[in-house]
């Protein structure tokens, strides 16, 4: 394996246990301290000494014969790297990736103490500016694609009862504010799989957001992106596919 230069504060200690680790590891049979001691070019006291602190560690198991063998700590570590391997990548990195895909500002919802509110943003040039829309924001449900998503998860008389309890202000001349007129509109768009709303929360400005559900615990979530309205006809391609795969990001598992 070819390396880089060591850096400055480099642990030649660590580096000559981690050496006799890889070589032992080339020896699934077991290998004796004198062989290490001459492939890793070392004295054999300092083998002796590293080969007894990794043992009690429980990286090394010393065979009958003398030999050394690799031991169960290290089963136990690679089992932890490939359960880590396969759990979702952590969340806001999935949000930066998606903000630096599209350029455009993204932003994660869910409901907090019955309310849909919003828990993470990642701003991004590409997106109008909306000073608002910031973690802990929790108004306007029915004006936002984020809120559309996640009210669609309620069953109609809870999702009236909350619409009842917040109100259905008029954020613009476009903003639904008729319940049956929402509802269909939460309906339809649930069919599609994706929500969407065009200038009824703030002019010029639209939003689309998918609905993600890590687990059972975690609820439903809601991942959405805005982005100006002038640039509605290329949203397919720039926005709804990225967005579509980083749901599934934060779904796998």
């Amino acid at each position: 394996m070819q390396r880089a230069e060591p850096p400055s504060d480099h642990v030649r200690s660590v580096a000559r246990a981690l050496r006799l680790l890889e070589e032992i590891g080339d020896h699934p049979g077991g290998v004796s301290a004198k062989r290490l001691a001459s492939r890793c070019d070392m004295k054999l006291a300092t083998v002796y000494h590293l080969l007894r602190t990794l043992r009690y560690e429980g990286y090394l198991e010393r065979l009958p014969s003398g030999d050394y063998v690799l031991g169960l700590a290290i089963a136990e570590r690679f089992r932890e790297l490939v359960d880590a391997l396969a759990h979702p990548p952590p969340v806001p990195a999935v949000l930066r990736r998606l903000a630096g895909a599209t350029g455009h500002s993204v932003y994660l919802a869910r409901f907090i103490e019955g309310r849909v509110t919003i828990t993470q943003v990642v701003e991004a040039p590409g997106s109008p500016p909306l000073e608002d829309l910031i973690v802990g924001f929790n108004d306007g449900a029915h004006a936002t694609a984020l809120g559309k998503a996640l009210l669609s998860t309620l069953p109609r008389a809870q999702r009236r009862s909350y619409l009842t309890d917040t109100g259905l202000r008029s954020f613009t001349t476009l903003t639904v504010t008729d319940a049956d007129a929402l509802d269909h509109e939460i309906d339809v768009c649930a069919e599609r799989g994706m929500f969407s709303e065009t200038e009824q929360y703030r002019p010029d400005v639209g939003c689309v957001a998918a609905l993600v559900r890590p687990s059972d615990e975690d609820g439903w979530w809601a991942l959405g992106i805005s982005y100006g309205v002038g640039r509605l006809a290329r949203m397919r391609e720039q926005i709804i596919s990225p967005l579509q795969l980083a749901a599934a990001d934060l779904c796998a598992g």
